[in-house]
């Protein structure tokens, strides 16, 4: 894996009942902006987004938050960003976000970030992209994921190396080794059953 400069991270517009998720954001934030990476997120100022992004902000950390204009109406913007980038629509906002990061980070969410996480997989299984996608397991919130996986897997839907297009970490610490170690996509992925 080449050098990351920014990492998207996809996470909840909520903080959850449990307050690890929130200490994780926290951490990760902090992280990121003590490693002079750039944090491209969704551009909310609520849930884990904005305990992240304000955590790399007073970190001293670049914070790039891209957000729909119809969440800009609802006030949940978050104008101290470093860069806010308003986009048309929740198609672009995913688009936007890829183009800008070098690696994906996925921690606890709901539907948008389950939306996220499978999308930027799903690319990644159909070689539109290499780049390294890490899911935060705080307390077991991605084990059903990764359960859905082998059982797609198991049932003959994907080859077995899909659950090599991510890796999975307990601990905010682990996110960094796991972005550098993460495999290139194998081909079979795809080709196997084209």
């Amino acid at each position: 894996m080449s050098e990351i400069g920014a990492l998207a991270v996809f996470c909840g517009s909520k903080t959850g009942n449990n307050p690890a998720h929130r200490e994780a954001a926290t951490r990760l934030g902090e992280a990121m902006a003590a490693r002079g990476i750039r944090l491209v997120y969704g551009g909310g100022s609520i849930g884990l987004m904005g305990v992240m992004a304000v955590a790399a902000r007073q970190a001293g950390g670049h914070v790039t938050g891209v957000i729909p204009d119809f969440l800009v109406k609802y006030e949940v913007a978050d104008h101290e960003v470093t860069e806010l980038v308003v986009v048309d629509s929740m198609h672009d906002r995913k688009r936007r976000v890829f183009e800008l990061a070098d690696g994906f980070v996925v921690l606890p969410g709901g539907l948008g970030t389950l939306d996220e996480v499978i999308e930027i997989v799903t690319w990644k299984q159909l070689r539109l992209h290499a780049k390294p996608v890490v899911l935060v397991d705080i307390e077991g919130c991605w084990r059903p994921l990764q359960a859905l996986v082998d059982s797609i897997v198991s049932q003959g839907f994907a080859h077995p190396a899909v659950g090599e297009l991510f890796s999975v970490v307990v601990d905010v610490n682990d996110v960094f080794r796991a972005l550098a170690a993460a495999p290139e996509p194998k081909p079979e992925v795809l080709t196997s059953h084209l």
